[in-house]
């Protein structure tokens, strides 16, 4: 059997160009979030997937972006991003009698201010621990963006203690 091939002149710039995209597709120079995805055991992994399947478009007004990698325990909006993580570890500070809490629209908080001007968000007695980190450039709004949460996290975790 006899093959005919013809080979066909490969345009100079084409190399040029294929190196040129696939750079591009590999740049960090996107200014996309990233947050640590948590590896709670399959109860509360479960209630974090519906919770990522109620949470909101919209959160203080910015639109959902979420953060890097890609998961259903993290969400996040606007940029700098307000980031929720669904089954994080127990915070410590949830022992201290003297810690600073709120409640807000029926989902109480653990409230940590951080060095940085930011604040961290640990939600209490849920069968998860829902952890939302406020940066400091978005703090003006206050509580804004619990309010916005806490009808999700009411539908998708209930209320008691988390395992």
């Amino acid at each position: 059997m006899k093959s005919f091939s013809r080979r066909r002149p490969v345009p100079a710039g084409l190399p040029v160009l294929v190196l040129l995209i696939a750079a591009a597709g590999c740049s960090s120079a996107d200014d996309s979030a990233s947050a640590a995805v948590p590896s709670p055991g399959a109860k509360v992994a479960a209630l974090c997937r519906s919770l990522d399947k109620v949470l909101p478009a919209k959160v203080d007004g910015l639109s959902r972006r979420d953060p890097e990698p890609a998961s259903a325990l993290t969400a996040g909006w606007g940029n700098p991003a307000i980031i929720l993580r669904c089954g994080v570890l127990r915070p410590a500070e949830m022992s201290d009698p003297e810690a600073d809490g709120v409640e807000v629209n029926g989902v109480g908080w653990l409230l940590q201010k951080q060095k940085d001007g930011s604040f961290r968000f640990t939600s209490t007695l849920r069968k998860a621990y829902v952890e939302v980190s406020i940066p400091a450039k978005r703090t003006g709004d206050g509580m804004a963006p619990l309010v916005d949460l806490a009808p999700a996290i009411k539908k998708a975790v209930p209320a008691g203690i988390a395992d």
